[in-house]
């Protein structure tokens, strides 16, 4: 079987039983059931598709700068609005957890996820990290935001027992 096979039939899997998980507990547990693929399956909205897809976004810039994220050392220096929303997201992170755990509630959790993803997006738009021409004191503040980003959005999503990838 060749390996992209493996690789794809592997993805599906965890795009699959991500999608499942997240609709079901992003919804409050008091609140009406709708199964519905189409919108679980989504790469738009508040869905395990969308989270799963922006980790992996995040990790294609550091496999596109060579950077090796656990060696990252830089200071963060926020000057954009784009990046101190994101870093004040990444701030919420222990406050959702006690929150979610003092009133077992895993849609708050899921929805902070969403919003961070969300907040990355824009981020990305707006804050250029590989272009040429961005300081390389820009560019290491910013790849650091990335990485926080991305070790968030896996501890939330591992928390919810959604797997990540690498790639999709």
């Amino acid at each position: 079987m060749p390996v992209w096979h493996h690789d794809r039939s592997e993805i599906a899997r965890k795009v699959g039983i991500g999608a499942v998980k997240y609709a079901d507990l992003s919804k409050h547990r008091t609140s009406d059931y709708i199964f519905n693929w189409d919108s679980m399956l989504s790469f738009e909205g508040a869905t395990a598709p969308y989270l799963q897809y922006a980790y992996t976004r995040v990790r294609s810039i550091f496999r596109k700068s060579g950077v090796d994220a656990a060696s990252l050392n830089a200071d963060v220096a926020i000057a954009e609005p784009q990046e101190k929303a994101l870093a004040l997201k990444l701030l919420q992170l222990e406050e959702v957890l006690d929150l979610m755990i003092s009133e077992a509630t895993p849609h708050v959790l899921c929805g902070y996820l969403y919003e961070l993803a969300s907040l990355y997006m824009t981020f990305y738009e707006a804050c250029p990290v590989l272009k040429e021409g961005v300081e390389p004191s820009v560019r290491d503040s910013r790849l650091v935001l990335c990485n926080l980003v991305a070790d968030t959005l896996k501890i939330g999503l591992d928390l919810l027992g959604i797997e990540v990838m690498e790639q999709m």
